[in-house]
Parts: structure tokens; C-alpha cells; sequence
């Protein structure tokens, strides 16, 4: 017997250490291509890039800076603070720098993640496996590869408002809460550093999810621990809202932090234009479309967090021990807060994805294999397009066989995967998971040719645009901004390419028409190729290209994709991008 169990302690420790190694595998994924202009992001991210330079340039903390109309004080000063330390001032500017921070506050919740679980699996064999799968399963969500890497507020304000819920769960070996006046003080500073990510707002469901869960562990619920709990967490709020309202303090122009950010993007999220009801019940941001929040941010998982949802509904509710309540409540709370507001979108609720990734984690072998299945049926059509982009970048300039290799083989990893869990059911659910983090390596490798060096400008054409007013395309807010890591010692402005009225030049005129008026007004121009039948530029022989380089089409309109090219993206997602100086005479 004696043999038996050391047999079953060495196999334990070999699968500890195989779901550690696929840990760092996703850690690493994280890390690669952090610094690439087409890691997977949103447009906002050039937005507080924007206010971050121009902050950084004017030597003050505040007031924040920005050349776009009524986009100054969008976000708190902690987000465009943390650029600037980051960036160095300025000094080390780069896509790189500015996401690390993200990266780390990222890393440090799926910790937290992975030591909850770990102490719920209680004497169970296999918590380091469950602790391993619970933050595996967090860094897997598409929510939080998309938000949770860049610089936007997600990462931060999901690690400070979820601190005060880890360490709740943590204080007791019972869950007993006895929390002290310390506790409520530190929850505070917690929300407050959450809420000055992003805004006062959040203290409502950290709050609230906190007070309920305190309510739910307490069985016996005296009405001295409710008066406490509500006492206490009443000082967590005001010191949050305290530490966020010192910006007010600080900031030289407080009116206009009041006009700006509390009117302008929190109270005016409330209003509606065709009726608060009418929105909330049909359309794109119905409170039906933002039930399927947590599914959207599950990502590729999707079908797995239905399968978690279907097995809750199955488990008797008296059967759910404290800490899945919790959880639940956690869930919850945050979905009923953010379905009130007129605008509403699944990223609002990703602060509560760790408590998804844990309650995932809990429930892994509960969840039936046929939704783990239908994620690799998911997955695979995924990995063989990556693959076909991958392969015919592989055909351009910048293409490198080294890869082309690479994407290649993370796809057929993913699909040899894919194959192992369909037809092994043993390994169905281990399958979905390296399938999803094989999707995430065959973007990588898929991108990785247009981040390189040769594929942008070379330091020459930057010498010898040094100083020269180059006008940059620009289809949405900031996204010019893009250039700057470019072509950082021009002076660039922006000019309409979609008619969006961004505050960009000539939103309404002709494109043939608005290049010609570029090339008189500014020294350079960039322009980006209208169709692939287009060789050169139109204004040739009137102009010269000085560099071209590959441009990733991001808005496509209707028809433009189709099942007859969909093999084909050479015929709908790249475009060159040419460098345009007017006549020889004008070249800078």
C-alpha cells in the first residue's frame, strides 16, 4: 500500500509540474509581441497614449493634455501617470514600455486567482492543479487577452477592485469575517486606487458585491455584523471616493475635470437619444445583449462558461458551500450594476472575471465534455485561418521563413490538439485549453513580420523627415497616434479617412482631390492604398515614394468579406501604406 501511494504522489507531482509548465507557456504568450501595433487592443488605447505624451511633453502631472475635442479628461490621472513613469517622460517611449504595467497587474491577478483556488480545492488531491487550471483558465479569456496586456484601464482596476475580494475569502480557514476597522480602511484604499483607473462609479458594485458576500458567509447574520459590515463598508466608499476626488484637489482647472469627466463620460452615459427603455430593450446594447457579457469575454471559452452556467443550474442551490455563493454573488452583482446604464458592454463587467475563472476551475470536471468539445470544434477553423494569413504574409517583403515555421507549427500544434480531444475524450478538456492558447501563438507568429524593423521606416527616412509636418491618416479618435512610434521626430497632423469627423482635415472631400491638397500644405503625406488593382499612388509622376510599408485593413465594409476570398486575405485585409513627398524639389 505503502508502494501504491508513492507511485500516486510521483504521477501527482509530474502532473503538477506539466500544468505549471502550461502556465508559463500562457505567460509567455503574454510576453511575446507586447510591443507590436497589432496585438489584440481597442481604440481607446491611442487615446490615452495621446494624453499621455502630450502630458509627459508639458513637464506637469496636471492638467492632463490632449489635442483632441472634448477628449482631455476622459480617464482619471493614475492611467496617464502610469504612462509616464513607464515611458520615462518621453525617454523611452515605446509600445513595450507602456504595456508592462498592464502585464504585471494582470500576472498579479491571476496569482490571486490561483491561490484562492487553491485554498477552496480544500483537502482535495490536486490544488496545485486547480490553482494552475483557475489562473490558466483567466489568462485564457479573450477579455483579458485583449484588455488585460495593453494600456488600457482593465488590468489595473480589475487587480485593486479584486484585492479586497481575495483577501475576504482568505481572512479564515472557516470563512468566518470578523474583519477589524484596518480591514474596512484598507478595502478603501483598494477601491480607491480601482476607482482612479477609471472612475468613482466603480465603488458601487465593489462595495456592494462585498456587503453581500459578507451578509451570505455570516449564517447567523446578527444585526450588530450587519450594522458593522454596513458601517464599515460605508468608510471603504468614503475613502475611496476621498482618494479619487483629490484629482479635483490637484488638478488646476477642477470645473473642468466636473464638465469633462463626471458629466461628459459618467452622467452622460445614463442618457439616451431615442429613450432610456427603447434602448434597454432592443438593439446592439440591450440589457438581453449584455446578459451574454461573461460568454463574450469567455472568448473562444464560450461554450465552456455555458456548460459552467448549465451545471450550476443542474447542482441543488442548498448544495452550493459559501464560497461558490460568493462567487456567484460576485458575478452577479457586477452584471445587474452595468445592465443600468444606457451604454452598456461586456467590458465593463470584466472586473468579475476572476471570480468566472475560479468558479470555472472548481466546477472543471463537472462540466460535461460535450462543451469542451464543441470549444474545439471552435477553435480549429481559427487555427487553419491564422495559418492561411500567416502563410501568405510569408509571400510578401517582410515575410521570414523562421515565421512562417512558427506560425505553421502553433497551428498545427492547435489542430493536432483539436484531433486529441475529439477522439480521445480523456484529454477533451486539456485539448480546449492548448487549442485557445494555441489560437493566441498562431496571432502572435501571424503578426510578428509587420512588427519588425523592416517592416516599418527605415532610421534614414526618419533623419530625413526629421522636423518636417507630415500629414497621417487617421479613421478614428487618436488613431493617428499610431505614427508617432513611427515617425517620432516628425510633426505629424492628422487627416479624415473614413468622413468621421474626428477633428481630423478635409473629412468630406474627395480622396483623389485630398491628396493633392496634402501634398501642397505638408512636407509628407502618408497614404494608404485604396485597392490592390492600385500600384502606385495617383498623384505619380507629380510625387515621389519615399518608403511604402504593409498596412492591416481593421474596418471592412459590408461585402468586402466573403466566402468567394475569405482564403484569399491578400484581397481584403492588407494594404500598402506609401510615404508621399510631392515634386523632387519639395522632398525634405
Amino acid at each position: 500500500m505503502t508502494g501504491l501511494n508513492r507511485v500516486n504522489k510521483h504521477l501527482g507531482q509530474r502532473t503538477d509540474l506539466a500544468w505549471i509548465a502550461l502556465l508559463c507557456v500562457a505567460a509567455v504568450l503574454y510576453v511575446l509581441g507586447l510591443g507590436s501595433p497589432f496585438a489584440p487592443t481597442n481604440g481607446d488605447e491611442m487615446v490615452y497614449i495621446h494624453i499621455a505624451r502630450l502630458t509627459a511633453e508639458s513637464g506637469h502631472w496636471l492638467p492632463l493634455v490632449s489635442d483632441l475635442a472634448n477628449m482631455r479628461n476622459t480617464k482619471p490621472p493614475l492611467l496617464i501617470w502610469q504612462a509616464i513613469v513607464a515611458g520615462g517622460w518621453g525617454d523611452n517611449w515605446s509600445l513595450l514600455a507602456l504595456r508592462l504595467p498592464s502585464v504585471a497587474y494582470t500576472f498579479l491577478t491571476a496569482a490571486g486567482v490561483a491561490v484562492l483556488t487553491h485554498r477552496f480545492s480544500g483537502r482535495f488531491t490536486g490544488r496545485v492543479r486547480s490553482a494552475c487550471l483557475a489562473a490558466l483558465l483567466y489568462l485564457t479569456f479573450f477579455s483579458t487577452f485583449r484588455y488585460g496586456r495593453v494600456y488600457l484601464t482593465s488590468a489595473a482596476e480589475t487587480f485593486w477592485l479584486a484585492l479586497p475580494m481575495f483577501w475576504f475569502q482568505l481572512r479564515t480557514d472557516k470563512l468566518e469575517r470578523s474583519s477589524g476597522w484596518l480591514s474596512y480602511v484598507l478595502f478603501g484604499v483598494a477601491f480607491g486606487l480601482g476607482c482612479a483607473y477609471k472612475s468613482f462609479a466603480l465603488v458601487a458594485p465593489a462595495a456592494a458585491t462585498l456587503w453581500l458576500s459578507a451578509l451570505i458567509v455570516d449564517d447567523a447574520r446578527p444585526w450588530r455584523n450587519v450594522l458593522k459590515t454596513t458601517a464599515g463598508l460605508t468608510l471603504s466608499t468614503v475613502i475611496a471616493l476621498g482618494i479619487f476626488g483629490m484629482w479635483f484637489v490637484l488638478d488646476p482647472d477642477p470645473a473642468a475635470v466636473w464638465r469633462e469627466f463626471v458629466v461628459g463620460e459618467n452622467a452622460g452615459k445614463m442618457g439616451s437619444g431615442n429613450g432610456y427603455w427603447h434602448e434597454a430593450l432592443q438593439g446592439g446594447t440591450s440589457i438581453w445583449i449584455q446578459l451574454l457579457a461573461y460568454l463574450e469575454n469567455a472568448g473562444l471559452l464560450w461554450f465552456v462558461a455555458m456548460g459552467l452556467a448549465w451545471t450550476l443550474f443542474r447542482v441543488r442551490k442548498d448544495a452550493w458551500p459559501s464560497h461558490q455563493k460568493v462567487l456567484l454573488v460576485w458575478l452577479m452583482v457586477w452584471l445587474v450594476v452595468f445592465t443600468i446604464p444606457s451604454q452598456r458592454s461586456a467590458r465593463y463587467v470584466i472586473p468579475a472575471m476572476p471570480a468566472l475563472a475560479i468558479l470555472m476551475a472548481l466546477m472543471w470536471e463537472r462540466i460535461h465534455k460535450g462543451w469542451f468539445g464543441l470549444t474545439l470544434l471552435l477553435t480549429a477553423p481559427a487555427l487553419v485561418m491564422l495559418a492561411r494569413i500567416g502563410w501568405v504574409l510569408s509571400d510578401t517583403d517582410i515575410g521570414t521563413n523562421i515565421l512562417l515555421v512558427a506560425v505553421l507549427l502553433s497551428g498545427a500544434t492547435g489542430l493536432a490538439a483539436v484531433l486529441l480531444g475529439l477522439f480521445k475524450p480523456a484529454t477533451t478538456r486539456v485539448a480546449a485549453l492548448v487549442a485557445c492558447l494555441c489560437v493566441y501563438a498562431s496571432f502572435s507568429a501571424m503578426v510578428a513580420p509587420l512588427s519588425l524593423d523592416a517592416a516599418n521606416y527605415s532610421e534614414a527616412i526618419q533623419q530625413q523627415l526629421k522636423g518636417a509636418k507630415v500629414a497621417v491618416p487617421n479613421g478614428f479618435n487618436a488613431q493617428y497616434e499610431r505614427f508617432h512610434f513611427l515617425l517620432s521626430q516628425s510633426a505629424l497632423v492628422p487627416y479624415d479617412t473614413d468622413g468621421r469627423n474626428t477633428g481630423a482635415l478635409y473629412p468630406d472631400m474627395p480622396a483623389a482631390q485630398r491628396l493633392t491638397t496634402l501634398l501642397k500644405e505638408f512636407d509628407a503625406v502618408v497614404w494608404v492604398q485604396a485597392s490592390l488593382e492600385q500600384a502606385e499612388p495617383s498623384c505619380v509622376p507629380d510625387c515621389k515614394v519615399l518608403a511604402q510599408r504593409w498596412h492591416v485593413k481593421s474596418r471592412h465594409q459590408s461585402g468586402e468579406v466573403n466566402l468567394g476570398n475569405l482564403w484569399y486575405p491578400q484581397q481584403w485585409l492588407f494594404r500598402r501604406e506609401w510615404l508621399i513627398v510631392g515634386a523632387p524639389s519639395r522632398a525634405p
